[in-house]
């Protein structure tokens, strides 16, 4: 990569790299939904968990030291562990199509899945099933992705200190980075506990002072205060993000990437990997390119970086939920 022109491409995502997709579907009455990206054959697969109360479906042996054959689907959604179900959609189709582990005359496909907590917005109702699964494959596609209020990000929200009366509304986001012939991109679906910060450290959304105000609290500066916050049953926040790359990566080196790219987390969130939240990266890895792993991994936590702040800047504002576009027009 040395001396490479470096790029960034803003409206990018995982389907900025070749043979990787990305498609979305919402439910019709609520603020929930489904996202996923879809691998071409091959991808390889790492994780990396930083969170304390994950929701997930089929991590087992994507972390270091294990064999796991190759990944045909990431998928996030809302619901919490009813949104699981939407899944089984998502192999269902790639089943059809006949992408999939071959073994003993069928097809297997492996769908690594996590939720967001998004139920309140719902009153509950609000639960991705197997159809919404499906409806997010089929819309899949190369093309520029949507973002902001979209698929799993559909009722994320950030700054939850005071809870949700008093927070603001998250989402799904994207960016992509090139240095020569080595792409690396990213989606985030961000749905924190923590505030939203920018490169200069001021608060771009989160906690706000009341519920009928635009004021911003800092809740990194509340717990600094002595603040105490008693523990989310269940956790009601995650960010998810998923890396996709046309790196030439093994197992172990996925991981390493998804363990850097937290970075892109701790940089715009914070607090950040709380244990009120379940944050996870996925790396997919699918590409004849020999770069550096390092490189890799640094590029890596800055696409994220931008995906969370393409979330946050990009979703629409719910009632009595405003979004950061509402905090900009405000301080205007």
């Amino acid at each position: 990569m040395a001396g490479s022109q470096f790029e960034i491409d803003l409206k990018g995502s995982p389907a900025s790299v070749p043979g990787f997709s990305v498609g979305h579907a919402r439910l019709e009455r609520h603020p929930s939904g489904v996202s996923v990206v879809l691998c071409p054959p091959g991808t390889v697969a790492g994780v990396d968990v930083r969170g304390s109360a994950p929701a997930t479906r089929q991590l087992d042996g994507l972390g270091p030291g294990f064999w796991d054959g190759e990944v045909h689907a990431v998928c996030f959604t809302g619901g919490s562990s009813f949104g699981l179900d939407a899944a089984g959609g998502v192999v269902a189709w790639l089943e059809e199509q006949g992408r999939g582990l071959k073994l003993a005359g069928l097809t297997l496909p492996k769908v690594p899945t996590a939720v967001i907590f998004d139920l309140p917005l719902t009153n509950g109702q609000g639960r991705p099933g197997a159809e919404l699964g499906r409806a997010a494959c089929q819309a899949a596609g190369r093309g520029e992705m949507a973002r902001g209020s979209v698929g799993a990000g559909s009722g994320a929200t950030v700054g939850k200190l005071f809870g949700l009366a008093q927070a603001m509304k998250g989402g799904v986001g994207g960016a992509c980075l090139r240095a020569g012939e080595l792409k690396v991109a990213a989606l985030a679906v961000v749905n924190a506990f923590g505030d939203i910060v920018d490169d200069q450290g001021r608060i771009v959304a989160g906690a706000r002072q009341a519920p009928d105000s635009l004021a911003l609290a800092d809740t990194a500066a509340w717990f600094l205060a002595g603040g105490r916050r008693e523990a989310f049953h269940p956790a009601e926040n995650t960010t998810l993000g998923v890396v996709a790359t046309n790196a030439a990566l093994d197992k172990n080196s996925a991981c390493k990437v998804a363990s850097l790219a937290h970075h892109g987390l701790v940089r715009a969130i914070r607090p950040v990997h709380t244990t009120f939240d379940g944050d996870l990266v996925f790396t997919l890895a699918s590409g004849p390119v020999e770069a550096d792993l390092n490189g890799v991994g640094v590029m890596a936590a800055h696409a994220m970086q931008l995906a969370i702040y393409d979330a946050v800047f990009a979703a629409q504002g719910l009632p009595d939920l405003p979004a950061a576009r509402n905090l900009e027009s405000h301080r205007k």
